[in-house]
């Protein structure tokens, strides 16, 4: 059985003081949950304050990205082990904006996994199709670029411990809605592909998570599928109470 997993993604949101009232309003009612691991990926500058209030919690901090070079003339990026060591334990890489905003692509996304594998991260790595390639009937063939265009670049070390989350981005903010069934079907592919590479056992043991606007009335029925793992929340995750209903969920099974 893997062990199911909700990382929430607060973006760009929230100063200071937000992000540690959110982490500690959280730790509050998180507090005695079991069956599920919790993720919180705060901007990189409230990284340290949300790890130190939640260092006595069973929540993890991660960061939303990693630059894709060691430490060094990279002005406005942060090295991999400078989130390590500011407390993250994940990092989200790949993720549809990035893709979207700032053009990232497969290799450079691969170069920011084995930064983070290096620095003992474990990536969370996105992927998923625009509302374009599925209407064309690309959905498979989008994700499994994706997939393999990181894995040849990392070769045999695979993604390590890490995560990968499915988000479907055609169903983020638009009005349309993934279904169970929908989101079941591209888990289940991408486990198949991951198994060609890295092998059954491999594939098996690796979360996937769904990054399709999971929120507390959908969980249930998501976190049902057999390859849902566990849900990479957006909007929902900056509020404490439905970030907690769908952890709560998660731990139901």
């Amino acid at each position: 059985m893997r062990r199911p997993l909700i990382a929430g993604n607060w973006k760009m949101n929230g100063l200071s003081a937000d992000a540690v009232a959110l982490a500690g309003a959280l730790r509050d009612r998180l507090d005695g949950l079991e069956g599920v691991d919790r993720v919180v990926c705060p901007p990189h500058i409230h990284l340290a304050a949300v790890a130190g209030e939640l260092a006595q919690s069973a929540i993890a901090v991660g960061a939303q990205n990693c630059a894709d070079a060691p430490q060094g003339a990279r002005t406005g990026e942060v090295a991999a082990d400078m989130v390590a060591d500011a407390g993250a334990r994940y990092v989200i890489l790949g993720h549809s904006e990035r893709r979207q905003y700032y053009g990232e692509d497969e290799a450079l996304i691969a170069a920011r996994c084995g930064q983070a594998l290096a620095a003992g991260l474990r990536p969370i790595l996105c992927v998923g199709e625009t509302l374009e390639a599925r209407e064309g009937d690309r959905t498979e063939a989008t994700v499994a670029e994706q997939i393999h265009g990181v894995l040849d670049r990392l070769g045999a070390e695979g993604l390590g411990q890490g995560v990968v989350a499915y988000e479907p981005v055609w169903a983020i903010g638009t009005g349309r809605t993934a279904t169970a069934e929908q989101a079941q079907q591209v888990h289940g592919f991408i486990r198949g592909q991951l198994a060609e590479r890295l092998g059954g056992s491999a594939a098996d043991a690796m979360r996937i998570l769904y990054g399709g606007s999971m929120k507390a009335d959908n969980a249930e029925a998501l976190l049902a599928q057999p390859d849902v793992d566990g849900g990479l929340i957006g909007g929902a995750s900056l509020q404490a109470d439905s970030f907690a209903a769908i952890c709560a969920a998660a731990a139901r099974g």
